[in-house]
């Protein structure tokens, strides 16, 4: 067995180690602190999914919550449903630890697992009533972003809901006017800093490429859904939330 000592460590694996879990608590802690100033609009996307599963979802349904993060708005929001069982996936092990916490009240059976979920949906054989992707699906190519959908579309077996809430171009609008945009949101941003919203920034350069509301709706239907609807719009008009059905 390896010893739980630091002093088998090298040094430089400690200081990464180290640095690697600073800078996720400090990441941590400016979104929690945007998800409580209710920058994101978290209150009205996470209420509008509880009405849709006591609205449509069946008795003691299956929750799927891919790239689940923390799980605090699901976990919350979910407490108050007629639920039956939850999955969360995410690829990060810290924030599981919180999910894990998070769900803790929930009245069923909770399974967390660690791993990529794209490859997590590309095998899934459980039955599960309900697919759950919040602003997560957008990191992938667009070819990715289908072949998701696809896969979530057989994960469902023709039944169910598929329910995704995603930044989203205006009709006609470039990736670099959707950037521009969110940048001139700078100042109802107030409860992060200056370095918080340029790292903000930097990373969705790097990894956001949205979508205009007639692909993310075109994409469901193409993946084998027979409808699809845009059902709720932020109101600074970054992201939508989109619903797919049989």
């Amino acid at each position: 067995m390896a010893s739980s000592s630091s002093e088998s460590i090298p040094a430089t694996a400690v200081d990464e180690a180290t640095g690697s879990q600073d800078m996720f608590n400090q990441e941590l802690e400016t979104y929690r602190r945007i998800v409580a100033a209710n920058l994101m609009f978290h209150r009205e996307v996470y209420g509008l999914l509880r009405d849709l599963l006591v609205e449509h979802a069946p008795g003691s349904f299956r929750f799927l919550d891919v790239a689940c993060g923390d799980a605090g708005a699901s976990a919350a929001m979910l407490k108050t449903t007629a639920i039956g069982g939850y999955v969360g996936i995410d690829l990060s092990d810290a924030s599981l630890r919180l999910a894990d916490r998070a769900l803790e009240g929930l009245p069923c059976p909770v399974e967390l697992r660690c791993g990529d979920f794209v490859e997590a949906m590309a095998t899934w054989s459980e039955p599960v009533d309900v697919i759950w992707i919040g602003m997560s699906l957008h990191h992938l190519a667009t070819e990715g972003k289908a072949r998701l959908m696809r896969n979530a579309s057989r994960a469902l077996g023709g039944v169910g809901l598929f329910v995704i809430w995603e930044p989203t171009l205006l009709e006609g609008e470039a990736r670099a006017d959707w950037l521009a945009r969110f940048s001139l949101l700078r100042d109802k941003w107030s409860t992060v800093s200056d370095e918080e919203f340029a790292a903000m920034e930097r990373h969705m350069l790097l990894a956001d490429f949205p979508e205009t509301a007639d692909t993310w709706l075109g994409m469901g239907r193409d993946a084998g859904f027979r409808r699809a609807e845009e059902i709720f719009m932020m109101p600074n008009r970054m992201g939508r939330v989109f619903r797919y059905w049989n």
